[in-house]
């Protein structure tokens, strides 16, 4: 998530037949509300994540609900009821307009008033919306207002004006809450992180080309790839308003630590890190560093770990996000079914670390 915001439960707009046929064949979640599929051969339609025999694909039309479907004269599948809520939707859409009412309100509301406008018990409505989120509700009203902070800081001509304008009724209050809600002071992310001064350096490993760079916090990006100075444009533009260094012969010795670390030759990475993220990001990646080498986890094993284990999305999400490769081991996460899926330095870079570890 560029978002501070975890991703909460929503539809991806599939924009042909093609991309509509391809997520029912691969049951992907997503496409659930997205349109259903209905058998010509069985006058059926299904969700598209039924589990029921695969059609062919010359018998299926692709309705955008069930209404239509039904105006066609097709029916409900009696397996995957695509007509009725499910449970978990019902769920979901409860915490979709809880979101929203977090979003419009001026200042945040309280556990107890959400609970009641959902029609819960307070502990209820909190275990429900931390599980679909991945986020308390106070921790996601904190992440939107953090955005709009950083609207306003980019619109208004003064930070007291955005001040005001995000939401907040005093300076002392935001303040207090800045570096969390921006990881910077409000001035310099009015100047687009400008007094932020990050080293950085490229250079070889057995994996391509690698960049390294820190703050004088931490190690804030390792990054891996088959083209330097791809690696670079893409370090700029994640940190474009930084001021970025050249490493000098001192910072030498940090990449080559970083790539020692990589290579094998240590089996701890014993550097600071500088690490930012939403709270949400920061408990997924502290649930990486703890998994150990020579061992992989499934996104839904991590999602049980931080306590939300409806958050499995938010969670690949998160790994996705990571700009500190193999000191934060996304790699060492899998799907369910042991498949390598999605890795943001390539799936090949992620089975050869995991070979190099010795990971079954």
């Amino acid at each position: 998530m560029a978002s501070m915001i975890a991703e909460r439960p929503s539809i991806r707009h599939f924009a042909s037949d093609d991309e509509r046929w391809q997520a029912a064949v691969a049951r992907n979640p997503q496409a659930e509300g997205a349109f259903v599929t209905a058998v010509r051969t069985t006058r059926i339609y299904c969700r598209p994540t039924c589990t029921a025999r695969q059609p062919k694909r010359e018998n299926v039309t692709f309705y955008a609900n069930p209404a239509e479907a039904e105006a066609a004269g097709f029916r409900a599948c009696l397996r995957c009821k695509p007509n009725l809520d499910r449970p978990d939707d019902a769920q979901a859409n409860m915490i979709a307009r809880a979101c929203r009412a977090i979003e419009d309100a001026e200042e945040p509301p309280t556990l107890e008033k959400l609970a009641k406008l959902a029609g819960q018990s307070p502990y209820h409505f909190h275990r429900v919306f931390k599980s679909v989120t991945g986020l308390t509700s106070k921790a996601y009203a904190d992440a939107h207002r953090g955005k709009r902070v950083r609207k306003e800081l980019k619109r208004a001509g003064t930070v007291t004006e955005a001040i005001y304008s995000a939401g907040f009724n005093s300076n002392g209050r935001f303040y207090a809450a800045s570096d969390d809600l921006l990881g910077m002071t409000p001035t310099d992310f009015r100047e687009g992180g400008a007094g932020a001064t990050i080293r950085f350096a490229v250079g070889e490993c057995s994996l391509g080309a690698i960049l390294v760079g820190a703050t004088d916090k931490g190690v804030c990006a390792i990054m891996l790839g088959d083209d330097p100075q791809e690696l670079v444009r893409t370090f700029q533009d994640d940190f474009r308003q930084a001021k970025l260094v050249g490493g000098d012969k001192d910072f030498e010795r940090v990449v080559a630590d970083v790539v020692g670390f990589v290579e094998g030759s240590q089996r701890e990475f014993k550097l600071p890190l500088d690490v930012r993220g939403t709270a949400f990001q920061q408990r997924v990646w502290q649930a990486l560093r703890e998994i150990p080498m020579g061992k992989t986890v499934s996104y839904r094993e991590i999602a049980k770990k931080i306590g939300s284990p409806a958050a499995v999305r938010a969670v690949a999400g998160a790994c996705a996000s990571n700009k500190i490769a193999v000191a934060i081991p996304c790699h060492r996460v899998v799907r369910t079914d042991g498949a390598l899926s999605g890795y943001r330095y390539g799936v090949e870079r992620k089975r050869a670390l995991l070979q190099r570890e010795g990971a079954r």
